[in-house]
């Protein structure tokens, strides 16, 4: 009886942790528009390097409104893990949301020199092929589609386009910074009412020291990941790790 109990128990845990119909709807419908979004954003990419003489706009202009927009509903990740609807660690999930957040609203939307610097070259292909990748494994897997193909594609690409990304969204803090120190672009200085000094320049340097730490780490976090999956060739072990 003790034994039939802790079964059932074990069941209730298991039936609390699998997402309700709602919510495996939505996290389709959301990681299904951002595979649409940056998609769409490398299509805008590629076609400025084709066409971009002909239309007379800089790169930026190109594809500021696609990539604010979906760049920018990655907030909500931060809230899934958070509340638990999906299986990511809230922590990794803040850091990278908000390196991201912070490069596209708060150095490219704010300083010229970050949009005309290469780096925002890199960062748009790093970031648009990764998010298609993983934007699809995530809806594709809710539907318990997911190729082996895009398995593969999910844990390996990384290794090439995580340390591209990282220079581009260098280069741009970089070229930001130097912007912002010139025109003391958001920054309060002494001596004021406040008695409170505040230097954007050194904001933006703080944050591209953040990199040092941080980027091993998560680079590391995927790598461990990789193992997992890849690594055992078990077939149950891939199903088990695909909504990690």
């Amino acid at each position: 009886m003790a034994k039939a109990n802790q079964n059932t128990s074990k069941t209730k845990i298991q039936k609390k942790k699998e997402p309700n119909f709602l919510i495996k709807v939505y996290l389709l419908l959301y990681n299904g528009l951002q595979t649409l979004g940056w998609t769409y954003l490398l299509f805008q990419t590629f076609s400025f390097y084709l066409f971009g003489s002909a239309t007379n706009q800089t790169l930026y202009e190109t594809i500021k409104f696609t990539l604010i927009i979906f760049q920018n509903a990655a907030v909500l990740e931060i809230l899934h893990a958070a509340t638990g609807i999906v299986a990511s660690n809230p922590i990794i999930t803040l850091q990278q949301v908000f390196s991201r957040v912070m490069l596209v609203c708060g150095v490219l939307m704010a300083t010229p020199d970050a949009k005309a610097c290469f780096g925002l070259h890199l960062c748009l292909f790093a970031w648009s092929v990764t998010e298609i990748i993983r934007y699809g494994y995530y809806a594709l897997n809710i539907l318990n589609l997911v190729p082996q193909i895009l398995i593969w594609l999910r844990y390996t690409t990384f290794i090439v386009l995580y340390p591209i990304g990282v220079t581009g969204e260098l280069w741009c803090l970089y070229s930001a910074q130097n912007y912002v120190a010139q025109h003391n672009m958001w920054s309060y200085s002494l001596p004021n009412l406040l008695n409170f000094t505040f230097s954007y320049q050194y904001l933006l340097i703080g944050i591209m020291l953040l990199y040092i730490p941080l980027f091993p780490q998560l680079y590391m976090h995927m790598f461990t990941q990789r193992r997992k999956i890849l690594g055992s060739g078990s077939a149950a072990a891939v199903e088990k790790q695909k909504t990690k």
